[in-house]
């Protein structure tokens, strides 16, 4: 999973500038017609980086575009790329899924919101199609799970995963006596490490959490929850499966949301301007890493991605500049190391005029070449047994591995509807710690009577 954008619930008070967007989307789309005009051309949307240089997922899809369109004579498919902020995504897509004249026949959807989406009625199930498709066997149970929805549906065809763990330069950490092979066991090891940083290495930032609202997702699942499940906290944090209820009173969630304040408060991060800005993770991977400035990212298994020959920052040093770490538990409590996971899925549109056509088009894309290339190019983490055996994934790159052993101690999001609701709320919490506007405390607190707002009073409160 790519992190992205905050719910559809957030777009009413997000304020002018993000209504612009929408509805610039929806002229732009309006102007191309609606899907059921030409039975012949499927409409695929997608999300295009904010970065010029990144174009992994164009160069792919133009490929498959010229496949498909050879292998069904006749048959055209019209690129839709939405080129946004990750927050501004799903407002533009959720607005041109809201009508049959603007609606796209096939969507990229990130897990995280795709059970939000299914509640609006803005996807269809695809079970009738699976149930013909022999591929699907193929795909672990995690990753079928990740689509479902609580009707017990499948709303979406997953196309990777993916796990997180600690980046680190060694040139920077040998100039500050650290080793090479640093494996922290504890939140207090990585904070150790980044004061020594920022004493014998002026200059570097020490160590980068995604925080704050702007990046959405990147701060709230790879920052905030990296942290919060490795709290021991019991086993689901900040959902209650037992009692089916959100939780409140976490010490846990204190405790992750007071390391987010040592890192800012202590100047071992990025400066706050820059941490909150929504394109951050821009400056990360083809600004700061590659160019020393950086030492530690608490950050995801595609990184490599954007270094390699075909990169927006080809960087060949970092195959030996960089080393890799797992996330400690907190005190170093079993097990021992904690990842999170997502991944995004192809979804068909509820108002799409093709739908046939574009389970055609999933269903090319997802041949087993195709789906070991895509793995390969955009760095993800294979949900396909026959992918994860294919020798062009095993070896893609350095470091595949070691985040694909990471899967043991991975953690996924309550896959609810209204998550991306909380998401937000911890998105706020975050960002008043970073600011220092608030203790700990203080914000857990405020995100607590929020969640008590956004999930009608079914709460359960920790003890």
């Amino acid at each position: 999973m790519r992190p992205t954008a905050r719910p559809r619930s957030t777009v009413r008070s997000a304020g002018p500038a993000l209504l612009t967007v929408v509805l610039a989307a929806a002229s732009l789309t309006a102007c191309g017609g609606g899907s059921g005009s030409d039975a012949d051309t499927v409409k695929v949307a997608y999300n295009r980086s904010t970065d010029n240089n990144i174009r992994f997922k164009d160069q792919f899809l133009e490929k498959m575009k010229k496949e498909f369109e050879k292998a069904h004579p006749g048959k055209t498919v019209k690129l839709i790329p939405i080129q946004a902020a990750d927050n501004d995504y799903a407002a533009k897509v959720q607005q041109m899924m809201r009508a049959p004249k603007t609606a796209p026949d096939l969507v990229y959807e990130d897990t995280f919101r795709i059970n939000s989406d299914i509640q609006a009625g803005y996807l269809r199930p695809l079970d009738a199609y699976i149930a013909k498709w022999d591929t699907w066997n193929q795909f672990v149970p995690t990753a079928k799970s990740a689509a479902k929805a609580q009707d017990g549906k499948t709303y979406g065809i997953p196309d990777g995963t993916d796990t997180r763990g600690l980046w680190f330069n060694k040139k920077i950490f040998k100039k500050a006596g650290l080793p090479a092979d640093w494996q922290p066991k504890t939140w207090d090891d990585i904070l150790s490490a980044a004061r020594t940083i920022k004493k014998k290495v002026p200059g570097v930032t020490p160590l980068n959490v995604y925080t704050g609202k702007g990046p959405g997702e990147a701060s709230v699942m790879q920052g905030f929850e990296m942290l919060l499940y490795g709290t021991g906290d019991g086993k689901a944090p900040l959902y209650d499966t037992a009692s089916k209820k959100w939780v409140t009173g976490s010490k846990g969630f204190q405790d992750a949301l007071g390391f987010v304040k040592s890192v800012y408060g202590e100047k071992l991060g990025p400066d706050v301007s820059d941490a909150l800005d929504p394109n951050v993770g821009t400056s990360v991977t083809n600004d700061w890493i590659p160019k020393g400035k950086l030492a530690i990212s608490l950050d995801g298994s595609w990184l490599g991605q954007n270094w390699i020959t075909d990169g927006p920052r080809v960087w060949p040093a970092w195959k030996t500049d960089m080393g890799m770490a797992a996330m400690p538990t907190q005190h170093g409590q079993a097990p021992g190391k904690v990842s999170m996971s997502g991944g995004w899925t192809w979804a068909i549109p509820q108002k799409s005029g093709n739908p046939d056509l574009a389970f055609d088009f999933v269903k090319a894309m997802q041949t087993p070449k195709n789906a070991a290339h895509w793995d390969v190019v955009d760095a993800q983490i294979a949900v396909r047994k026959d992918v994860a055996a294919d020798p062009e994934y095993l070896h893609s790159m350095p470091g595949i591995e070691f985040f694909t052993q990471l899967v043991q101690y991975t953690h996924y999001r309550p896959a609810l509807p209204v998550y991306p609701q909380v998401s937000t709320a911890i998105g706020e919490a975050m960002e008043s710690v970073t600011t220092g506007d608030k203790g700990a405390a203080a914000a857990a607190q405020t995100y607590d009577g929020q969640l008590k707002d956004i999930v009608q009073g079914a709460v359960v409160k920790k003890p």
